[in-house]
């Protein structure tokens, strides 16, 4: 940490986070293992994320919401930080806005100052991918060379990074839409780019019976994955909000999270319903640093079936935006503001 009593503050807007290095997926995965590598031996602090869903009272029918992430990553790294993300199903139909955006702040933790503020839109959807990535480096069957990607919008996009970059073995991929057009733009997006053959289609359930491993990444509002998805051997990854019904997860023989003590605050995750309804608690899941500390040893027998399921940590996003911030500052990126020129009170 740069240990600062400078007010100044270096703001990174999208384009100087891109030239930093936030596409590089091989980076972005070391970051995540890492990041979770420090959970699991307690050297981040990282409470549930806070949650507000808008209208008022509309919850699962939500337009819009922002949600307020914060840390402190210690150890090596020794910084604090706090993500704002934020979704609107408006701009979905709007051209030029994402549909998610996201800021990232980055503190001192000595004099708590702020020292950077950089785009996090980007981050976010690296790392959520990363977090699929990594859950399939450690959960998929050995020599998996085919993989199912449910949902080619943006997340979809960045998981075909994830998976040619956790998964070297994989040879196929089948990229799934209801909007086929999406899923072969996609394709038409990696030609050249990865040894990998991308095949469109709109039927998830006929491309997730050939592959190894299916990945969801969608925004559905219901479960569309049952108990006939099922087969042994099978991983599924679900990165959204229940893509996979309870009865599916709660038959799985190995339910994965990245992270227990949040999950289990956010009704929108399987793992909330399952452990209110009294049929799940920490003993009976592997959380994602068991995985990369080695405490899991994988499955006890091939014909187990896996599901994993993620929420994402606000200290994924400090540990990759502090990784930009150094990159930048080397690079002479970015334009410096300040909080003042003399504070009025001290």
């Amino acid at each position: 940490m740069i240990h600062s009593i400078d007010p100044g503050i270096l703001f990174l807007q999208e384009e100087d986070v891109i030239k930093a290095g936030v596409l590089d997926m091989k980076m972005t995965l070391a970051a995540v293992e890492k990041t979770y590598k420090m959970l699991g031996e307690g050297q981040i602090i990282n409470p549930p994320k806070t949650h507000i869903g808008m209208p008022i009272g509309s919850g699962e029918n939500w337009q819009s919401f922002f949600n307020s992430m914060p840390c402190y990553i210690g150890g090596d790294v020794n910084v604090g930080g706090t993500k704002w993300a934020a979704e609107s199903k408006k701009n979905s139909s709007i051209p030029g806005i994402p549909y998610g955006i996201d800021i990232t702040v980055l503190s001192d933790p000595e004099t708590v100052l702020p020292f950077c503020i950089l785009d996090g839109t980007l981050i976010t959807a690296m790392r959520t991918s990363a977090v699929g990535g990594l859950f399939a480096k450690y959960t998929a069957p050995e020599g998996t060379d085919t993989v199912t990607l449910v949902g080619a919008g943006v997340i979809g996009r960045t998981m075909v990074m994830a998976v040619c970059e956790a998964l070297p073995t994989v040879k196929k991929i089948y990229m799934c839409d209801l909007d086929l057009d999406k899923a072969e733009g996609l394709k038409k997006d990696y030609e050249g780019v990865y040894d990998v053959e991308i095949i469109p289609t709109a039927d998830a359930k006929a491309a997730a019976e050939k592959s190894q491993v299916v990945i969801t990444e969608t925004t559905a509002r219901k479960p569309f994955i049952d108990k006939s998805w099922l087969r042994p051997g099978l991983t599924i990854i679900n990165m959204g909000s229940m893509e996979a019904d309870l009865e599916t997860v709660a038959s799985s023989d190995i339910i994965a999270v990245d992270y227990w003590d949040q999950i289990v605050t956010y009704e929108s995750k399987a793992a909330y319903h399952l452990h209110r309804a009294g049929k799940l608690d920490k003993e009976q899941v592997v959380e994602l640093s068991d995985m990369v500390l080695g405490k899991w040893k994988g499955r006890t027998d091939a014909a187990q079936t896996i599901n994993c399921n993620s929420l994402g940590l606000g200290a994924l996003d400090i540990m990759i935006g502090y990784m930009l911030f150094e990159n930048a500052r080397k690079m002479g990126l970015g334009t410096m503001v300040k909080l003042w020129d003399k504070p009025l009170w001290e």
